[in-house]
């Protein structure tokens, strides 16, 4: 490897070890400091570089890539505030677990404290909400140097991609020339002759990184399956998690233990060809508004559910509970769990399912009656308005097969939970309710869908639409299509839910904030359709068009976010009756 200065030869050292390590994609952001990686990134064959003017924006496009492809897509910014606006994805990433890398340029150390300009302190600028953080040595062609960095870029690959996936942070400073102008003397003429490893690495990456997947020694494996069997009323629970439980092995586990699976909408269990033959439940949000027995054996898996129901229903049973969690991380808020596996949770519903072999109980048999009641009450019930919940239920009834869908925190998020039916299609469900945030929303779902093939839609809220309205030149720019769901119920209608409902002011105008906005330029700003709907099957007709084409089709649904909840509300009775 020959290069014109050291700066030149350090970039490119790093980003081969970052292709060598299986990094096929890079999302890059304008600046100066940055230029030896963004010039190396540009000259590779083997990654493609998504160009994006917003930091924030390409953070969480990256981590869209890393939520779909379960690998890690870097991140390259300049200097100073730059580095900042990553730090609501890094967050997300963090308590989500997604793979995420951010290659962040610096200025010479002795500038930090000085006054300089663009220059701030970046040493672990993310504290301790990433996996790994390296500040790197300064370029030079320096044999030793460069095989630490090389060693360096390696290790950072693969901490984000562990037990325990999440952010890693890497700070790069550079010295001018940042170009890869001559430096006269700068890299000896003879440095790669010299020093071969470290001029063009291995075949392959400098350190291979492997991380196994653990399953529980056979005492606990024994024990979990000794109170699986005796258990009369067992259950288990999907939670939200990228590449946790698969759904295959919760119909496995379903079946061997008779249990009944109440999928989360963000799992890998509701959707799927499992959802045919297996006990999958995805209407418990529902029905556990009536008197519903309590399970006596819970095995969890994912992170804490969605549903609030839910998650009470299960800190008010008195029973013993286990959370299987691959980091063995705490991830169940209520503190009502008893045991905590640290194993992967894949591999332990499968070696759980070839020790158990039970019949399905009455228990299952009633959990699945009252799946049923309550999806007939939902079909029954008449609506005195437009329900949003209807409309999130026609995105994943109506969505391709295969598809990714998107869905965005606050209320979209929680209608998929409750009216999203488990369905037998291949469909890849993604959200972030890591931090739980409406920032990033945009540019999550268009990362997500630049890393495949499937048709790609996003069900949102007008809040985390104008949110992340920036995020949306990443159509053009970065080549991804989508179908986009605005449900606009004009503020924040999740607050409706919430006590403060009854005190108004302030309410409506510190809370609600109903903002006005017509969304319909933003199909000029962005080249994009605009179409909006005012009824249901105005909606089922412009989706189903929508999915089937080309381009990417915004279409807005206009909602009384207050009359909705009222109707929740009604509905909730229906249930209780029912049962």
């Amino acid at each position: 490897m020959t290069a014109p200065n050291r700066n030149v030869l350090w970039a490119r050292a790093a980003v081969d070890e970052l292709a060598k390590s299986g990094v096929d994609a890079v999302c890059v952001c304008p600046g100066s400091r940055s230029t030896p990686l963004t010039v190396a990134l540009a000259e590779h064959d083997d990654i493609r570089v998504f160009s994006h003017l917003d930091e924030r924006s390409a953070a969480f496009f990256a981590l869209g890539r890393g939520k779909r492809t379960g690998r890690p897509t870097p991140v390259v910014t300049t200097s100073g505030t730059a580095t900042a606006n990553l730090h609501p994805a890094v967050m997300e990433a963090n308590q989500a677990r997604v793979p995420l890398l951010l290659l962040t340029a610096d200025r010479p150390p002795e500038l930090r404290d000085s006054g300089a300009n663009q220059t701030v302190d970046q040493t672990k600028l993310y504290g301790d909400a990433v996996r790994h953080f390296r500040e790197l040595p300064e370029p030079e062609a320096d044999d030793r140097k460069l095989r630490s960095l090389r060693t360096a870029v390696c290790r950072a690959v693969g901490e984000t991609t562990g037990a325990n996936p999440g952010p890693v942070h890497l700070n790069f400073p550079f010295r001018k020339p940042l170009e890869p102008t001559e430096a006269p003397g700068d890299v000896p003429g003879s440095f790669a002759e010299d020093y071969p490893l470290a001029a063009e690495g291995r075949d392959g990456p400098f350190v291979a990184v492997d991380h196994g997947r653990s399953e529980p020694p056979e005492r606990v494996l024994a024990d979990l399956a000794d109170a699986a069997a005796s258990a009369e009323r067992g259950l288990v629970v999907a939670g939200p998690d990228d590449h946790g439980l698969a759904g295959d092995a919760a119909a496995a586990l379903a079946e061997a233990t008779g249990f009944p699976v109440f999928a989360d909408p963000l799992s890998d269990a509701r959707f799927g060809s499992q959802t045919a033959d297996a006990p999958v439940v995805g209407g418990y949000d529902g029905f556990l508004a009536a008197d519903f027995p309590a399970p006596d054996f819970v095995l969890r898996f994912g992170a804490s559910p969605t549903s609030k129901r839910l998650r009470h229903f299960l800190r008010d049973a008195d029973a013993r509970q286990v959370v299987v969690d691959a980091a063995g991380g705490w991830r169940e808020a209520e503190f009502t769990a008893t045991d905590l596996v640290a194993a992967d949770p894949t591999e332990t519903a499968r070696a759980l399912a070839e020790r158990v072999d039970s019949g399905r109980s009455d228990w299952t048999d009633r959990v699945l009656d009252a799946e049923a009641r309550y999806w007939g009450a939902v079909d029954g019930f008449e609506r005195d308005c437009l329900l949003e919940g209807d409309v999130a239920a026609t995105v994943f009834a109506d969505a391709p097969d295969p598809a990714t869908i998107a869905v965005s925190n606050s209320m979209p998020v929680r209608d998929a939970d409750r009216f999203a039916r488990p369905r037998d299609a291949n469909l890849t469900v993604l959200g972030n309710r890591g931090a739980s945030g409406v920032d990033g929303v945009t540019s999550t779902a268009l990362g997500a869908g630049s890393a495949t093939d499937d048709p790609l839609v996003l069900l949102t809220g007008d809040i985390a639409y104008y949110h992340d309205s920036n995020g949306l030149l990443a159509l053009e720019r970065c080549g991804v299509d989508a179908t986009v769901v605005l449900v606009n119920n004009d503020g924040g209608g999740i607050f409706h839910e919430l006590p403060i409902e009854a005190f108004d002011p302030p309410f409506t105008e510190q809370f609600v904030t109903p903002h006005g906005l017509d969304f319909a330029p933003t199909g000029d700003t962005y080249d994009l359709e605009f179409a909006r709907v005012e009824s249901l099957d105005g909606f089922r007709e412009a989706y189903r068009e929508s999915v089937g084409s080309p381009g990417t089709q915004v279409i807005e649904v206009r909602t009384d976010a207050e009359a909705t909840h009222r109707e929740r509300d009604r509905l909730d009775s229906l249930v209780a009756d029912r049962l």
